[in-house]
């Protein structure tokens, strides 16, 4: 049984471009866009001419037609320097447009995925609303249809992009009495329709990664803004959760990483009592675990998405092994990378409570992995749920 975990030179060039790109673009902005709360400008043409907006798509889209291994590596090169940015990123490209790619007309897509390549689209997806978070499927917001126009009344909450999103893919009830059977997915330019509105969320960690509540009232759609069919929202919505649990794990990988990086860096820089603190057993197990957390996170997240790249039907679901590999990803490196942010502040001492040190905003950022994409309890329900399953065979 031969193992090979060595990127390509292809993937090892995608690396080098993106983390060139991050530390002398992104990184002289970060302290101070972060303190302000606000993205940096043009970041969306900046992954653009780095290739990376729509790295999976068909080049027909403008795309790159790699895979999720490289889009996963691409996401973690991001959060070397922004877990947040990151995040952004990944919310527009795979979590947006990646799904409508998978169940969008031949000319929708046409109409839409070169623009969201060339950067000129930034997207955001609604699924979770004030009432429905972990419990998506109760979600309220309701679409009416009148004449040739689809009516849209309700709201959703934690939006990531939806301050500034040119294109939106929601879910709503369509035929409420049929419940989860009843939803369906619709698109919309949030800048050009009437009837729909943001309030930006503030947030003490994911700061710069734009975050709303979105409000329908009486928002009309065209009858051609239904994606994949009247109510069959819910084979949309989960058609796209594995491939999003999946390489949003880059996001946490690439502050896993930065921070053991600082704390070692800082903990031989930094003298106490005559010598580096990382002469200090204490210290040096912290930086040992970090490293095997980092080590451990990293093989969970690449194999699920090289697991992801050799199958034709790349949705999961349940009755998978790729839902159970994708909540694994997700749930091991988010709380392996809070546990690693909390070790790098404890390292850093009161210097990792300064807004100036990077370690910082790693470590605010990292949290949010419990909880966002599913929840750390959610994910651990699905992963039980395939484990228990008749007809599990595959190894562990």
């Amino acid at each position: 049984m031969a193992l090979n975990f060595n990127f390509t030179e292809e993937q090892k060039m995608l690396e080098d471009s993106v983390y060139k790109w991050a530390v002398t673009w992104l990184e002289p902005q970060m302290e101070h866009a972060y303190e302000l709360d606000v993205m940096p400008e043009g970041l969306f043409k900046e992954t653009a001419n780095l290739g990376i907006n729509g790295i999976v798509f068909e080049e027909k889209y403008g795309g790159a037609a790699m895979g999720y291994v490289e889009t996963l590596l691409a996401y973690e090169t991001i959060a070397r320097v922004s877990n947040a940015l990151s995040m952004t990123v990944g919310a527009s490209q795979t979590l947006c447009f990646d799904n409508f790619r998978r169940n969008a007309t031949e000319k929708q897509k046409l109409d839409v995925l070169p623009k969201s390549c060339t950067g000129e689209y930034i997207g955001c997806l609604g699924i979770t609303e004030p009432n429905a978070g972990s419990d998506a499927m109760s979600m309220a917001t309701k679409a009416v249809k009148k004449g040739d126009k689809w009516i849209i009344n309700g709201s959703k909450i934690f939006i990531t992009n939806g301050p500034l999103a040119d294109f939106m893919v929601f879910y709503a009830k369509t035929d409420p009495e049929k419940g989860p059977h009843g939803i369906s997915t619709f698109m919309c330019y949030p800048k050009k329709q009437k009837g729909w509105s943001v309030e930006k969320i503030k947030k003490w960690g994911m700061r710069t990664s734009p975050t709303g509540l979105v409000t329908f009232e009486d928002m009309e759609l065209p009858e051609e803004y239904l994606i994949g069919g009247l109510n069959k929202g819910v084979a949309v919505l989960t058609s796209g959760l594995c491939t999003e649990r999946i390489t949003l794990s880059g996001c946490t990988l690439g502050s896993m990483r930065s921070c053991l990086e600082l704390s070692l860096k800082y903990s031989q820089e930094r003298v106490q009592f005559g010598k580096p603190i990382a002469s200090f057993q204490s210290i040096q197990e912290k930086l040992a675990n970090m490293y095997c957390g980092y080590k451990a996170s990293r093989w969970m997240a690449y194999s699920a998405a090289a697991y992801c790249d050799t199958l034709t039907n790349k949705s999961g679901g349940k009755g998978t092994d790729l839902d159970r590999m994708a909540a694994a990803s997700l749930l091991y490196c988010g709380e392996v990378g809070t546990k690693i942010g909390l070790d790098a502040i404890q390292i850093h001492g009161g210097y990792g409570y300064c807004t100036e040190y990077g370690v910082t905003r790693h470590f605010l950022d990292q949290k949010l992995w419990e909880i966002g994409a599913g929840t750390s309890e959610i994910r651990r329900m699905i992963i039980a749920r395939e484990l228990m399953r008749d007809n599990f065979k595959s190894g562990m």
